[in-house]
């Protein structure tokens, strides 16, 4: 992890943005709940490399990797509900995390990532 992306998730890890399921911290979710989400058109942030995403990524879904996200929070939208995902659940984690502690109010982290979303037999773009 570079170290500007560690400094960043200590400082909203310390500022109180640990994961909740209430008062504008981040919530986990399952793939199925984001395979509804994406089906009513919700928005899915993939903080994978552009390698992994480009092996298979959820149709729709922007590619900000983890070690950028820090730098290009202002790509996205901090009013929007947004889902993030990543292979297993971990990065995705930091970065919801992350994007709390930059302001974003309905971030959700879904839990077990593409790989979750892959043994389900969910859709993915390549």
């Amino acid at each position: 992890m570079r170290p500007a992306i560690t400094v960043a998730l200590t400082a909203a890890l310390l500022a109180g943005c640990a994961p909740k399921s209430a008062g504008g911290d981040y919530r986990n979710v399952s793939v199925t709940d984001l395979k509804a989400a994406v089906d009513d058109g919700a928005a899915v942030l993939d903080v994978r490399t552009a390698a992994e995403f480009a092996e298979g990524h959820i149709r729709g879904a922007a590619n900000i990797p983890l070690d950028s996200l820090g730098a290009r929070t202002g790509e996205l939208d901090p009013a929007q509900p947004l889902y993030v995902i990543c292979r297993s659940g971990s990065r995705s984690a930091q970065a919801s995390a992350l994007l709390v502690g930059a302001g974003f109010r309905d971030i959700r982290n879904v839990t077990g990532g593409m790989n979750d979303w892959q043994a389900a037999g969910y859709p993915v773009a390549r």
